[in-house]
């Protein structure tokens, strides 16, 4: 299996040595201290594995049900710890894809699916999204998609990277369609818990008996240096699988990764920081909001959840050019290209990072080198 690099890791790896002065498009909520952790950490913690079950702590999976509303209808055994939501997706990826399966995915989209199921040789069906609706998924279409024969459908929910949130109607419509073809569903979680106007959406594994959530503490609690995510489903043939990939991955997970997670999510902690995290978005999207009123050569479609949208450039406006002159003297500001996602007349702007990310001092340059780009 031959992975190629995506345009998104490939802008990634070209500039990280850039070392810029400002970012405009911080994707997670800001990362709390260790020091926070400390009162709850065992000294004589072993940093053996867990020793006590192969699937994760007994009571982090207990919490990441909680956090997920599926109590009553999943199991702790329906749990998987891993390395992020990333190993969760890459474990049902390997599982079900081989030569020729047909996967049919959103776009634009965490581009995960799409590098794996191009490895495996799979057949890759996109479903874009309509940026005149809000970046709709548009259900007419991913029905055409799913045919007999599909075997995986790939969807985020709140959507990576605009922001679009399918609600409990649409997840019951999407749920439909392939169950009627008996296609299995996954659904990324990782931005759940930050919705803007609208409540949390029911998690797929909890609405169907193919239904696979994934999720992790990475971008709600900005804990993505723990590397600690979730897998969750209800088959377990599926879930035996998975454990036995994970065996010959990342093997079993990191003690202090799972240890810190549970600790965040103890409803005591988890509650307070993640109505920390929802008023330190709301104001980073308020104040992105106000800049792009003002701004004549880009226009968003605001994110409904999470920390990220994406924003249209002026017409002819190559979004990777753009980019790379952001990132020069003298504006040094970092942002992603919307080319990550096959969308070059677009970029990527975020709201997370909470107050320290000094995000107008990012968007005071954003403006100056949109002001000086050639044509303005």
């Amino acid at each position: 299996m031959k992975v190629k690099i995506h345009t998104l890791f490939q802008y990634l790896l070209e500039t990280t040595q850039s070392a810029p002065e400002a970012i405009v498009g911080f994707s997670l909520s800001a990362s709390p201290k260790l020091g926070e952790f400390l009162a709850d950490l065992d000294p004589d913690l072993s940093l053996d594995w867990n020793g006590r079950d192969f699937r994760g702590l007994p009571e982090l999976r207990d919490h990441v049900l909680t956090q997920a509303g599926l109590v009553g209808l999943c199991a702790p055994e329906d749990v998987l710890i891993t390395a992020g939501a990333a190993e969760a997706n890459y474990l049902v990826l390997m599982q079900f894809l081989q030569p020729g399966d047909r996967i049919v995915i959103e776009a634009p989209g965490w581009p995960q699916a799409e590098v794996i199921a191009k490895a495996k040789g799979a057949e890759i069906v996109k479903v874009w999204r309509e940026e005149a609706l809000g970046w709709r998924l548009p259900l007419d279409r991913l029905a055409e998609a799913v045919t007999p024969g599909t075997r995986l459908v790939f969807l985020t929910n709140p959507n990576n990277p605009t922001g679009a949130l399918m609600q409990a109607e649409e997840l019951a419509e999407v749920v439909a369609i392939a169950d009627r073809v008996g296609a299995w569903l996954l659904v990324d979680e990782v931005y759940a818990g930050l919705e803007w106007d609208a409540p949390r959406a029911p998690s797929v594994a909890g609405l169907y008996a193919r239904g696979i959530t994934t999720g992790s503490v990475s971008k709600a609690l900005g804990l993505q240096g723990l590397r600690t995510g979730w897998l969750i489903c209800r088959d377990a043939g599926l879930m035996r699988d998975a454990l036995i990939l994970r065996e010959n991955a990342s093997e079993i997970m990191n003690i202090m990764g799972e240890v810190i997670a549970e600790v965040a999510l103890r409803p005591a902690r988890y509650a307070p920081a993640l109505a920390r995290a929802r008023a330190e978005g709301r104001a980073n999207l308020a104040e992105i909001a106000s800049w792009v009123a003002a701004q004549d050569r880009v226009t968003w479609v605001p994110p409904r959840a999470g920390l990220i949208g994406l924003g249209r450039l002026a017409p002819g406006m190559d979004s990777e050019a753009f980019a790379r002159f952001l990132l020069a003297p003298p504006y040094r500001t970092f942002l992603l290209p919307g080319s990550a996602y096959d969308l070059p007349g677009h970029i990527r702007l975020g709201v997370g990072g909470g107050a320290g990310v000094k995000l107008q001092d990012g968007l005071s340059r954003l403006a100056r080198a949109l002001n000086d780009w050639p044509g303005a």
